[in-house]
């Protein structure tokens, strides 16, 4: 954990943006693809529709567009950015990273560029990580994105795990401030006890790219809902209390409260354990699903930009994701 009580230097976000697909998949579109129906799926996770991306669309195409939308909330160009950190598990390619190609699509070319995974943890990650350096060279301008093509690594015959998923990104780009506002405590940590409750088995080293690897499925996302849910549950909150404690904030202080979108019940347990309000909670997997480590940059980004969260908000930011990882972000906006 991270707290910056003395520190003199605080990471403050000064844009945000976020970019979906246009095509739209609804639960009654998955009944006419796998044994579901849209109230088990409402019932069990809050969703109603997701975006997929369509033909021609990568993960870079969107996080360009979510990228030049914060530049632009920002008043900056691509040349000014120091730092560019994607946080995916769905990356174009294996090699160059997610971050380097968005490079070269921004022309950022004074960007120093590399991708986070952790799961659905990985903007947050990501964002720890860029207010890392922040505190060492404040001046610094730094891109974080959260962008992934889940969509791709979905096996659409398993109803547990294809009615979850969606595609898109989110951005937001932090600079330094000597101002006691921004970034006020941070908290990540990881488990790799439990990895095979959420995984992608195929297409690494152990099981390389084969006609083997792809009869057997081993491609797609393979995941024990109920120890996801054990899991992700008490270490949310745990990480919750802890910054706000290293902040002295309390939980009625808090105004917003901006999750990964995973589950509507994991959300609803957490904040129940918290003793915050669900009014309080920003929700947009109604409307796209579970995506991954864009979710909680396009949340944040769809609050700010309809007015919810305001100057001098307290925003606790908080995500679990496969690894396992997880982690929370309290910062005053």
């Amino acid at each position: 954990m991270t707290g910056y009580k003395g520190h003199g230097v605080y990471s403050v976000i000064i844009g945000t943006g976020s970019s979906m697909p246009e095509k739209v998949l609804t639960n009654f579109d998955l009944e006419k693809i796998v044994d579901t129906n849209n109230e088990w799926i409402l019932q069990r996770t809050g969703i109603r529709e997701r975006r997929l991306a369509g033909e021609g669309e990568s993960l870079v195409t969107f996080g360009e567009r979510a990228s030049r939308s914060a530049l632009a909330d920002a008043g900056l160009e691509p040349e000014d950015l120091d730092m560019i950190i994607v946080g995916t598990q769905s990356p174009d390619m294996v090699v160059p990273s997610a971050a380097c190609l968005l490079q070269g699509r921004l022309g950022a070319r004074n960007a120093r560029a590399f991708d986070v995974t952790a799961g659905c943890t990985g903007w947050l990650y990501g964002m720890v990580v860029a207010d890392t350096f922040i505190k060492v060279n404040p001046h610094f301008k730094i891109l974080v994105v959260g962008a992934e093509i889940i969509s791709s690594r979905v096996d659409w015959e398993d109803r547990a795990t294809c009615v979850l998923f969606g595609d898109g990104a989110g951005a937001a780009i932090i600079t330094g401030s000597d101002k006691r506002r921004g970034i006020l405590s941070t908290c990540i940590e990881a488990d790799g006890a439990e990895w095979e409750a959420l995984c992608v088995i195929g297409g690494g080293s152990m099981h390389p790219p084969t006609h083997e690897m792809v009869d057997k499925r081993l491609q797609f996302i393979r995941m024990e809902g109920n120890k996801v849910f054990k899991l992700a549950v008490p270490n949310m909150e745990r990480v919750a209390w802890d910054v706000m404690a290293d902040a002295g904030v309390s939980p009625d202080q808090i105004d917003w409260i901006v999750p990964h979108q995973a589950n509507l019940r994991i959300l609803e347990a957490v904040v129940d354990r918290l003793g915050i309000p669900v009014e309080k909670v920003i929700i947009t997997l109604d409307k796209y699903g579970n995506t991954s480590t864009a979710s909680i940059p396009v949340a944040l980004n769809e609050a700010v930009g309809d007015g919810r969260i305001k100057k001098g908000d307290l925003v606790l930011m908080m995500s679990f994701g496969g690894g396992f990882t997880w982690g929370a972000i309290l910062l005053e906006w």
